[in-house]
């Protein structure tokens, strides 16, 4: 019986362990997704959505505006070339909804259309893309993504979601995409920049 209550004993500690790691919840401040068949009039439009879980505002005082957070998202095309970055503004508990079409392939910085790549997003206290040393969790996402039935491409599609995958950040990562953004920014002559959809602005 002493065998059994002890076995007993450290079960229930490791689920209380297990749930109290789970009650923690996703720190991850930096997310990466694919996007496909962008810029085709036959395959709909995708969609990157990001939340602000509102953590933050919960430790400042009751009725203070407070807990917002910026979205830095970087869009690459297939050849691994930055296009266009920018950071957008997710108040506690707000939700952005971003047309991969209209507001983060646009712009670009080469006037390529782009069809399809990568978008990496961080988390950040502060609104300059150019700099990632205020990264903070907080923001979680989704994306959708634009399926074709066989590979060329033709129609029927078909949309999928799922998460943001959440990454690793290397010091030489940061410094490229604080670069390239700088780079997009300064010398695109107003391209190179994506928009931002007003928050809440659901489509």
């Amino acid at each position: 019986m002493k065998k059994i209550g002890i076995l007993v004993l450290l079960a229930s500690a490791v689920l209380l362990l297990g749930g109290s790691a789970l009650a923690q919840g996703d720190l991850s401040y930096y997310f990466v997704t694919y996007y496909s068949n962008a810029n085709n009039p036959k395959a709909p439009d995708a969609t990157l959505r990001i939340v602000n879980d509102g953590d933050i505002s919960t430790a400042e005082s009751e009725g203070v505006p407070n807990g917002g957070l910026w979205a830095f998202i970087y869009v690459f095309d297939d050849s691994q070339e930055m296009q266009e970055c920018c950071s957008c503004f997710v108040s506690a508990d707000g939700i952005l909804s971003e047309s991969v079409n209209k507001e983060l392939l646009a712009n670009s910085l080469t006037g390529k259309v782009n069809t399809r790549g990568v978008i990496k997003v961080i988390a950040s206290l502060f609104s300059d893309p150019t700099n990632t040393g205020y990264t903070r969790p907080g923001l979680h996402g989704t994306m959708t993504h634009i399926q074709a039935f066989n590979s060329v491409g033709a129609s029927p599609y078909t949309t999928t979601e799922a998460p943001l995958a959440g990454a690793n950040r290397s010091g030489d990562e940061e410094a490229a995409l604080e670069e390239s953004c700088s780079f997009a920014i300064t010398l695109g002559s107003g391209r190179g920049v994506c928009s931002c959809t007003p928050e809440d602005h659901d489509f």
